[in-house]
């Protein structure tokens, strides 16, 4: 197996996470799985490649890039020490006062390796058989940033002075300091964004379900999942066409320009405004 890339899926159950917000429990059991694999032999190795948040189950996919490191995990996970480490992390990050019962099962494809502990060579031969269907996601970097951000501490506050500005017409919203009609969303605009945003996508879905619905909890990855054959353009197509089907007449232009601002994607809102230099 020495020289090529494996990889399983690692889910755990963490009862008292589930009673928190989803994107905060989201960032919390990233943060535990990243401390986990530090306290289990570094991450030097292997890589995560995707974070699956199904409450109150959480699934990790873990690619390796040797043998040496796949069987230190392995020898981790079957001593208990990973299960171990789950729940000690877990109970610091919501401060109980004792540990709680973590559940957890080990996968490659659809193997469940902890059926075959005790086989060191069959483990290794499932793992090795496992190659990873896909790139690391995006998300990663999104998690790994807001865990940055958090040690980091809060951003300190501008103190300048901004002058007083003239009220915006409510049928009307301002972008780069013009005041634009807003408008629903065309098929047009449709068009626009799903050429140039990329594999941003998924980054403007989230920042759009911050006031739709329908683009809450796994309805983003749930977009991924079953367009990922058809490609990116078809995942932000269907991911505005979701938008405009719940929100109806309140899809507004307006909406998705804030959502690509929020993503620093002000070149994709500027070719959809038709924004001349």
């Amino acid at each position: 197996m020495c020289g090529h890339v494996s990889s399983v899926a690692l889910s755990w159950c963490e009862p008292a996470l589930s009673l928190q917000r989803p994107r905060t429990r989201k960032v919390n059991r990233f943060q535990n799985h990243q401390a986990d694999t530090h306290s289990a032999g570094g991450l030097d190795g292997y890589e995560i490649l995707k974070v699956h948040d199904a409450d109150p189950f959480l699934g990790v996919e873990v690619k390796f890039v040797d043998e040496a490191a796949c069987q230190q995990f392995l020898d981790s996970y079957s001593s208990g020490a990973v299960r171990q480490s789950l729940s000690q992390h877990a109970c610091r990050l919501l401060a109980l006062s004792q540990e709680f019962t973590v559940e957890t099962q080990l996968k490659a494809s659809t193997h469940i390796l902890d059926l075959y502990l005790d086989k060191l060579e069959l483990c290794l031969k499932h793992i090795h058989l496992s190659q990873p269907e896909r790139l690391r996601d995006e998300e990663i970097d999104d998690l790994e940033q807001q865990l940055q951000d958090q040690a980091l501490g809060p951003a300190p506050q501008s103190t300048t002075i901004t002058q007083e500005e003239s009220p915006v017409p409510s049928n009307c919203f301002k972008f780069q300091n013009r005041v634009f009609e807003d408008r629903m969303l065309t098929a047009a605009d449709v068009q626009s964004f799903s050429n140039g945003v990329g594999r941003q996508w998924k980054h403007v879905g989230r920042a759009l379900g911050k006031s739709c619905r329908a683009l809450k909890g796994p309805a983003i990855d749930n977009l991924a999942y079953e367009y990922e054959r058809e490609g990116l353009y078809e995942q932000a197509y269907q991911l505005l066409s979701r938008f405009i089907e719940a929100e109806g007449r309140a899809a507004k232009l307006s909406r998705l320009v804030k959502a690509l601002e929020d993503c620093k994607l002000t070149y994709l809102a500027e070719n959809i405004l038709d924004v001349q230099p």
